[in-house]
């Protein structure tokens, strides 16, 4: 892992700063909460008791008579207009209850206005057949129709029903049937829609002609035979209980509550009974959407505040309001971060002689606490998040920067290496910092090694010229010896130390060559020719003195003109030629090549033999260094190290790499062309 990403990791632990502070500002909003609830607990149990002296406002029907599909009347703010729409209805489109219809879902619901109740159906048809004055004359009554029946029945008492059908669509008339009598109703006011899926009613109905039951009825008819099938909301047993808010309970409830906060009374199978008070919106956390979500993931979560409104079909079925219409105590919150509401409810049971008669649900906006963790918030974490980006923005841009002068310092060395310039200074060597000491150890090292590499360099002149004159002077001694009477023996140790003054020389011969080459660089006059004819002619030697060898020459080029010296350049090849024969088996294949590459001649030599050792790929061409293992002494590593020097002073560079099944060697003539 580079340097840049282990300071940027470095700088995500900023982050533990606002996560502490958020962890805090949570587990305060946690007990602030707390102790409203609490709050809000002992006024719910108080008004509670209170209502205990108005038990009898709570609906009590008989068991025999509650059923689960009980029909809820909503309460509505202004009179509609009947005109087939639920538009102008003050209620929320999800309180239209749902019914199964023959071709599709049949929605309705039931409202109530300065004395009367409202009906609105939409029901899907495919097929809608209206009534016509025959069959509206039929003593059954409307039988060949499609309509929808609102009926009404008091238990053991009255059943009876409220028919509508249309002609046509627009306003309509109702049909009563009660005990033996079916007739139209004038009182009653109604309207037909008709819209691409099926049609829709809206009628208004005086109180004083329902009963406490009610429950509706579609009828689908087939054909003009009267067979059809019906829909109702309700089960063989009859049209359930209709419940609505009672005005007493309203009145009581608005007295008790409190600014603030939304008090719901129920009865014990919980349908709203009353509401009263509206709670305070709270303060939203400041922001967009963006800010909303990342605070969502600080806070603790809870039930969409949307939820804790009055359910839309009249009857609550929180899981709080059913702990209390069993008898208990319960406390829920809501909270919803797209608004920044949250929203504490609690709920207790109205009893009489251990009856629940209903309970009361009463919530409160958590504004003050609201207001002082998005505060809290906003400032904690706004301040600690451009803290932490700033903070990792310095510390990226400063590793950037320390990390390119360290990868600098890299690159400036290893080409003082490649290139042999020892001697140069390394970059931020002026730095009075650590980077600065590495450059200048690195820079002494450097120095060390150039003046090391230096000596090596000229050891073999030195010893080559320090050692001919007392070579000299031992051949001279052995040519003299060699004149003199000798017995068999000494002239055998004789002969043997001739012969290792001769393979002394040789050595001596070959340590001085480098020196040579120098010089022959230095004074030779460069000469344009066509190194393709030259190695040519080279190669076809090559082959009659290493006849055990098979060499093959590729090259495409049709000019091949560089200005150099030809001897110098075939002596270059002759060292190349000469280590791949020491490192091939007789009948192996010397690759010699020459082609184009990147505007430079490239000429290359590859045999067969052993891979190059990693470590001693980048010495391979220094002075007095050898491979060879198991070699004679005659190999001292001048060879490569003059085809280097002759390269070089072409303008080129010399390299060596490992190729399948063997290794090539390959100079690039740069600016030689």
């Amino acid at each position: 892992m580079n340097l840049r990403r282990q300071l940027l990791l470095v700088s995500l632990l900023t982050l533990l700063l606002p996560w502490a502070g958020c962890e805090f500002i949570r587990e305060t909003e946690v007990a602030l909460r707390d102790g409203q609830q609490q709050m809000l607990a002992g006024t719910a149990r108080a008004i509670a008791n209170s209502l205990q002296q108005y038990t009898e406002e709570f609906p009590r029907p008989e068991a025999e008579f509650l059923t689960e599909d009980q029909l809820y009347i909503h309460g509505l703010s202004t009179r509609p207009e009947i005109d087939g729409y639920v538009d102008d209805w003050s209620i929320e489109s999800t309180s239209l209850r749902t019914i199964r219809g023959v071709d599709g879902p049949v929605q309705f619901a039931l409202g109530s206005f300065d004395g009367s109740i409202y009906l609105y159906v939409e029901v899907v048809d495919r097929e809608v057949i209206y009534a016509t004055p025959q069959s509206i004359l039929i003593e059954s009554g409307l039988r060949f129709a499609d309509r929808v029946t609102l009926a009404s029945a008091s238990p053991l008492y009255l059943q009876e029903a409220v028919s509508f059908a249309a002609e046509a669509p627009g306003p309509i008339r109702s049909y009563k049937r009660s005990a033996g009598s079916f007739a139209a109703e004038p009182a009653i006011e109604a309207f037909w829609q008709d819209f691409p899926a099926g049609y829709r009613i809206e009628a208004r109905i005086p109180s004083s002609e329902l009963a406490t039951h009610l429950g509706v009825i579609v009828y689908n008819t087939a054909d003009d035979t009267g067979r059809g099938v019906l829909s109702s909301s309700f089960s063989g047993r009859g049209p359930g209980m209709a419940m609505r808010e009672i005005p007493e309970l309203n009145r009581i409830a608005a007295n008790l509550v409190q600014d603030g906060m939304r008090l719901t009374l129920t009865d014990a199978r919980g349908w709203r009974l009353a509401t009263a008070g509206s709670l305070r919106r709270g303060d939203s956390v400041e922001g967009g959407g963006i800010a909303r979500r990342l605070y969502g993931l600080l806070v603790e979560s809870g039930v969409d505040a949307e939820l804790a409104g009055p359910d839309p079909l009249g009857r609550e079925r929180q899981p709080y309001v059913a702990t209390a219409l069993d008898g208990g105590e319960s406390t829920s919150w809501f909270r919803s971060f797209e608004s920044g509401r949250a929203i504490v409810a609690v709920a207790a049971p109205v009893t009489l002689n251990g009856e629940v008669l209903g309970t009361v649900i009463l919530q409160q906006g958590t504004d003050a606490i609201l207001s002082l963790r998005n505060a809290g918030l906003s400032r904690l974490i706004n301040l600690t998040l451009v803290t932490t980006i700033i903070v990792a923005a310095v510390l990226l841009g400063y590793a950037t920067w320390l990390s390119r002068r360290i990868r600098a310092l890299s690159i400036a060395a290893e080409q003082a290496l490649e290139n042999e310039e020892l001697h140069k200074s390394l970059p931020s060597a002026l730095a009075e910092d650590e980077v600065g000491d590495l450059s200048r150890s690195f820079s002494g090292v450097l120095q060390q090694l150039g003046e090391y590499n230096e000596y090596l360099r000229s050891l073999a002149s030195k010893l080559s010229h320090e050692l001919r004159t007392p070579l000299a002077i031992v051949t001279s001694s052995l040519e003299n010896l060699e004149h003199e009477p000798l017995n068999e023996e000494s002239q055998g140790y004789t002969a043997r130390a001739r012969e290792g003054a001769d393979r002394l020389r040789r050595i001596l011969n070959a340590m001085s060559e480098a020196s040579r080459v120098e010089e022959l660089m230095a004074n030779a006059e460069p000469e344009r020719f066509d190194l393709k004819a030259v190695l040519v002619s080279t190669i076809d030697a090559y082959r009659d003195v290493y006849s055990e060898r098979e060499f093959r020459f590729a090259c495409d080029l049709d000019d091949a003109a560089i200005h150099g010296s030809p001897e110098l350049l075939i002596q270059m090849l002759d060292k190349l030629v000469d280590n791949a024969v020491d490192f091939s088996a007789d009948g192996d294949t010397i690759d010699i090549g020459l082609r184009r590459s990147d505007g430079a001649l490239r000429l290359s030599v590859a045999n067969p033999g052993p891979a190059l050792p990693e470590r001693m790929r980048a010495q391979l061409f220094d002075s007095m260094v050898s491979v060879r293992a198991g070699k004679d002494s005659r190999h001292l590593g001048i060879g490569l190290y003059i085809a280097k020097l002759i390269a070089e002073g072409h303008g080129g560079r010399i390299r060596a790499e490992n190729i399948d099944g063997g290794v090539e060697f390959a100079v690039s003539l740069r600016g030689a062309v």
